[in-house]
């Protein structure tokens, strides 16, 4: 689930940018390239920030389920 999240995000922030570098400003490319090298160095490392931030969130609405569970 967390991997659908993350590919969800990641699309949509690759669309945004063109969109922007197309209406907006050719600079805009510069977010498209920031995301694309992100994804090498993720790939090499095995870490994101993207998805130590999810994988927290994620964490989070579990404990508040569990806790509504116990209420």
């Amino acid at each position: 689930m967390l991997n659908t999240y993350f590919r969800v995000i990641v699309g949509f922030m690759v669309l945004l940018s063109v969109v922007l570098t197309v209406y907006v400003n050719p600079n805009w490319m510069w977010f498209t390239v920031f995301i694309g090298v992100n994804l090498i160095q993720s790939a090499f490392t095995k870490w994101c920030l993207l998805e130590t931030i999810l994988v927290k969130t994620w964490r989070k609405k579990k404990v508040v389920k569990a806790v509504q569970v116990v209420k």
